[in-house]
């Protein structure tokens, strides 16, 4: 019987309507039997990083269990992103349909051409750490040995982050 393990992946959107884009992609993760979803945190209306003039974003985290090792986590997740967008982000940090990472796998810690684990910017990012603390806020940092409750509270002491709780109200988008 093969392996299984977990892992923390980020997904997102700021383009078409947000919230469905999540919802799809959820679907999509289900269809296969080597990946089974856990756990879905809330999803948050959050402000665009890296790359400011562009919509709001819908982001969650999603915890899985798979066999799938971490680069075919990868292949898997990246297939799933051209089922949903077609036409891909215009370059990076840039408008999205949906976006799919693996923020953490176990207690992995990986760093190859095509693959960071953990993600190396997930300590900086409100829009990933709000939702794994919804999730499990003493999961510990396989780097930074800090719990990404510790991570979060040290975000928002540094710096104000827009992420705001997304109810059904807001129109899907």
């Amino acid at each position: 019987m093969p392996e299984h393990y977990t892992a923390y992946l980020s997904i997102g959107s700021n383009r078409g309507s947000k919230a469905d884009n999540l919802d799809q992609a959820l679907a999509e993760l289900e269809k296969q039997d080597h990946t089974r979803i856990i756990t879905v945190s809330p999803y948050y209306r959050t402000e665009p990083r890296d790359y400011a003039d562009q919509d709001w974003f819908v982001n969650a985290v999603v915890k899985i269990r798979t066999i799938l090792a971490p680069d075919d986590l990868l292949g898997y997740l990246k297939s799933i992103e051209k089922r949903i967008d077609t036409e891909g982000k215009p370059f990076r940090y840039g408008p999205r349909v949906i976006d799919l990472d693996i923020v953490l796998y176990d207690t992995l810690v990986l760093r190859s051409e095509e693959l960071d684990i953990p993600h190396p910017k997930m300590h900086e990012r409100g829009f990933v750490l709000q939702p794994l603390c919804d999730i499990d806020p003493h999961i510990l940092h396989p780097v930074l040995n800090k719990t990404c409750n510790t991570l979060l509270d040290e975000i928002k002491i540094n710096e104000n982050q827009g992420i705001i709780p997304f109810n059904n109200s807001d129109l899907k988008n």
